[in-house]
């Protein structure tokens, strides 16, 4: 597994944290764990509602909505872009990057269009050694590698139908799945 991978969650999951959710996996070691953000999941919040922003910041960034990346400290805020030359940014492909410096981050989003360029999220997901691969054994997960340029192309609400969709096969049947199969 690899960073920049999608983790789709099975639609009889049960997990509310993660009922059909997509997690972009930022950061992998079958050592360490694992650690992502959920992409579908965006809260009624936005980043002028937890962050006091630098005097002087763009006003996009005042309004730039957060997401829910997960259940685990949801007091931590985490940020997508496609800016390569952000110091400290990490690569996770296809012209998506993790992170970096943040002051420099907000500086750069001067206008609208750099605010759709990015993702911002409170808290994470994460997995200890081996948890994740449980999880995936278990079923729970379905793997998209090399896709984290989804991030920017699908909206969030529609996020977990639209990469099933596109995975075809079997994978098209589970995108209608119900929410609940008894009332069906």
């Amino acid at each position: 597994m690899k960073s920049g991978t999608l983790l789709i969650s099975q639609p009889f999951l049960g997990d509310p944290n993660f009922e059909r959710s997509v997690v972009l996996l930022c950061r992998y070691s079958p050592a360490e764990g694992a650690f992502g953000l959920v992409l579908t999941r965006p809260t009624p919040l936005v980043l002028g509602d937890v962050l006091p922003l630098p005097p002087g910041a763009p006003a996009a960034s005042q309004r730039l909505p957060l997401l829910a990346g997960g259940p685990v400290q949801p007091d931590t805020l985490h940020f997508l872009h496609q800016r390569p030359e952000l110091p400290g940014a990490t690569d996770l492909g296809q012209g998506v990057y993790w992170g970096g410096d943040f002051d420099l981050f907000l500086a750069g989003l001067a206008d609208e269009a750099a605010a759709a360029t990015v993702r911002l999220f409170v808290g994470y997901s994460g997995w200890s050694a081996g948890q994740l691969e449980q999880e995936i054994e278990g079923g729970s997960w379905i793997r998209q590698p090399a896709s984290a340029g989804k991030v920017f192309t699908l909206e969030s609400d529609a996020f977990w139908r639209s990469i099933l969709r596109e995975k075809g096969g079997r994978y098209r049947a589970l995108s209608n799945y119900p929410l609940d199969p008894r009332l069906n």
